[in-house]
């Protein structure tokens, strides 16, 4: 295969909005340097904000002094059953209002209240957006601000120091259009790919196998790249579990918050609050939050299931009553879920005539959404201290390496607008660490190095190679596994063994003892994966990132010995929230030499709420 290698000062991995952010910042202060993206699909449709939005879930509206950081840091902080990095939640919330103006600069089409002359809102929070064409608004300033933008190249390894296995140099990957062997040599990378779909098994099987809530080709590599790099990671175990309409995962935020619909379960009885006094019992005075914190509000979903009183219906005929209501209701879907208009005329369903079910959905790993899986990492120096601080902003624990979007840990509700502000302020902090000698050396990989991941970016197709002949027909071979063989395996220890639908959630130590046992297996067997193309091997490495995502999280669950997020996951053994012994983060670190892994705590630090602040 032809090896390609590029020389950068930034290199961004994924095209999405952290890493669109990343680009747009790293240029404004790095006029000089060479901004270089790596972007699995193409830039102007990719990431999770692919197929449009139809509002933008993180403004605070500073200048109508609708909303402080302060509020927000409180609000994430109990939606997160109070365990976030406080630091980098305020740190988000303080600029995310300019990123947002930004966009409407661009073009990006925003709703106005005719009365108020502001921002018309979905929720406390939310601003609503047509925003079909949300994505390629926002990739075309990146575009801009890019020296280069490589499309369709999926980064599999990041590249240490020759000098210093703590420090980066670069990242490896494939062109799975050209063939290429990419390799990338950087003075800082910043990793904003995505989080993980499908290390769960999806509700959606057979004709509907793929569809699925958060975008199906984010493959866990937001941290995978980073665990296999050694980079410490927090809260893999703040899974993500999102009540949707059945089956067309349509988002339920607009109806809710901007239609005013309810819930009912079958018997058109409102269950939500009738739990509270169990729920207090099991999880304390997060009960009594305001909001109530979203895994709860599953919870409570969870009891009356369970209970045998499904199916749950929101009551869409209730709300349709105007021609502005229905025209929303329908946006709503067809500017970012259009497969749920497809779903309800394929079911018969008119919602101003009839409800429609509810269901929540497969868990997922990201950390830039309701939960914050991801790198622990520095904050700013304003507002981090002891722990929290060892470097520039947003800098995991690998020297010049840095994250944002689902990349970062501990700070939950970024949304969009969030992470392409993190990605802006993980961009002028790459900047800053090369402006100001931080890295004073050209990035260099030790000797052998290209090769060796050279040979095994390419090996499934040697072995594909090598033992296609010895099977007459079909797919099942003794000498190869497929990449789609695996992800069902994948998904079936992970659904059965760590809390997946199938088992409402819920998993123990026992449980968890012998998914690791088999998750070991399935790494055992990736060695004898086979593609017999670019596009299957393109698939084999994101079924690797996979399942080096699955195991962190495997191994935080078993580590955290307390249900902090119940609705998300619960450990039946340990099944109430314990705030005496676990309110701190559950961190890891994997050996990259070993492949050993280490689990300890980081404390929590409140800055919000504390006298003085």
């Amino acid at each position: 295969m032809k090896t390609k290698f590029v020389d950068s000062d930034v290199l961004i991995i994924g095209g999405g909005m952290a890493g669109c952010g990343a680009a747009y910042e790293a240029r404004y202060w790095g006029r000089n340097l060479k901004i270089v993206i790596a972007e699995k699909g193409q830039i102007e449709r990719s990431g999770a904000v692919a197929m449009g939005l139809s509002a933008i879930n993180c403004y605070m509206g500073m200048r109508w002094n609708e909303n402080t950081p302060e509020d927000f840091v409180k609000y994430v902080r109990n939606d997160l059953m109070g365990l976030i990095r406080e630091d980098l939640v305020f740190d988000i919330a303080r600029h995310v209002d300019s990123t947002v103006h930004l966009f409407e600069e661009w073009g990006l089409p925003i709703v106005y209240d005719e009365q108020t002359k502001r921002y018309k809102r979905e929720g406390r929070w939310q601003i609503l957006i047509h925003g079909e064409s949300y994505k390629p608004i926002v990739a075309e300033a990146a575009t801009k601000a890019a020296t280069e933008v490589y499309n369709r190249v999926m980064i599999t390894h990041l590249l240490a120091d020759a000098e210093d296995n703590n420090k980066i140099a670069g990242a490896a990957g494939i062109g799975v259009r050209d063939g290429a062997f990419y390799v990338f040599r950087a003075k800082a990378v910043i990793v904003a790919a995505g989080g993980a779909t499908h290390v769960f098994r999806p509700r959606s099987v057979g004709e509907g196998a793929g569809r699925t809530w958060y975008s199906p080709w984010s493959t866990g590599s937001a941290y995978a790249l980073l665990i296999a790099a050694g980079a410490e990671m927090t809260q893999m175990e703040n899974k993500l579990v999102v009540t949707r309409f059945k089956d067309g995962y349509g988002p339920v935020g607009a109806w809710f918050l901007a239609l005013k619909a309810t819930a009912s379960n079958a018997y058109g009885e409102d269950y939500e609050l009738k739990y509270r006094e169990e729920q207090r019992a099991l999880y304390g005075n997060y009960v009594d939050a305001k909001p109530f914190p979203t895994c709860l509000r599953n919870d409570a979903m969870l009891r009356e299931i369970k209970a045998g009183r499904s199916p749950i219906f929101i009551h869409t005929e209730k709300v349709l009553d105007t021609r502005e209501k229905e025209e929303l209701g329908h946006e709503d879907f067809l500017d970012m879920t259009m497969s749920q208009t497809i779903v309800w005329a394929s079911q018969n369903i008119d919602p101003k005539k009839r409800p429609s079910e509810l269901q929540p959905s497969e868990p997922y790993i990201m950390g830039s959404h309701a939960t914050c899986s991801g790198a622990w990492a520095s904050g700013p120096t304003d507002l981090s201290s002891g722990e929290y601080v060892w470097g520039y902003n947003r800098m995991t624990t690998v020297r010049g390496l840095f994250g944002a979007g689902d990349t970062i840990g501990g700070s939950a509700h970024k949304f969009s607008s969030g992470s392409f502000t993190e990605g802006r302020l993980a961009g002028k902090a790459a900047v800053a660490y090369i402006v100001e000698g931080a890295t004073d050396k050209k990035p260099l990989i030790a000797p052998g190095k290209v090769e060796s991941v050279r040979d095994e970016i390419f090996a499934p197709m040697e072995t594909y190679k090598l033992g296609r002949n010895m099977i007459t027909r079909g797919t099942v071979s003794p000498f190869y596994l497929y990449p789609d063989q695996g992800v069902v395996r994948l998904e079936k220890i992970m659904d059965e063994y760590v809390g997946g639908w199938g088992s409402y959630y819920t998993t123990n130590e026992v449980l968890l003892n012998r998914g690791l046992e088999l998750l070991g297996m399935l790494n055992e067997d990736l060695a004898h994966l086979g593609a017999e193309n670019l596009h299957q091997l393109q698939r084999a490495w994101e079924l690797r990132h996979r399942v080096l995502t699955a195991e962190a999280v495997l191994r935080h669950t078993l580590y955290r010995k307390e249900t902090r997020w119940p609705g998300y996951c619960y450990r039946s053994d340990f099944p109430g929230v314990d705030d005496k012994n676990w309110h701190v983060f559950v961190n890891s670190r994997r050996d990259p030499k070993t492949g050993d892994w280490s689990l300890f705590t980081r404390p929590y630090v409140q800055l919000v709420g504390v006298e003085g602040t």
